[in-house]
């Protein structure tokens, strides 16, 4: 799994990494994270209000800065979803 977090380094999108970086660690998520800071590239996305996160390119939250558990329910909701009958759930 790829989640991007998406800004140009202000303040909340510092504290959008520190969120996602959290909520990884705490429930042992396999995740490359990736600070995209180019707004080149953030608009390429569509995201036109930062901080935004994506995993695996999909814009899932923007314009805010989650809390720890709106995060944990986004990664839930997209591990949940790729499952391809060949996990456990």
């Amino acid at each position: 799994m790829e989640i991007k977090i998406l800004g140009t380094g202000c303040a909340k999108c510092k504290a959008t990494e520190k969120v996602v970086r959290k909520v990884t660690e705490d429930n042992n998520v396999d995740a490359t994270i990736i600070k995209e800071e180019s707004i080149m590239n953030i608009m390429a996305m569509g995201v036109m209000t930062t901080p935004a996160i994506a995993i695996d390119n999909k814009v899932v939250l923007s314009g805010r800065i989650p809390s720890e558990q709106e995060f944990a329910k986004l990664l839930a909701g997209v591990v949940v979803n790729s499952c391809n009958g060949s996990c456990c759930c």
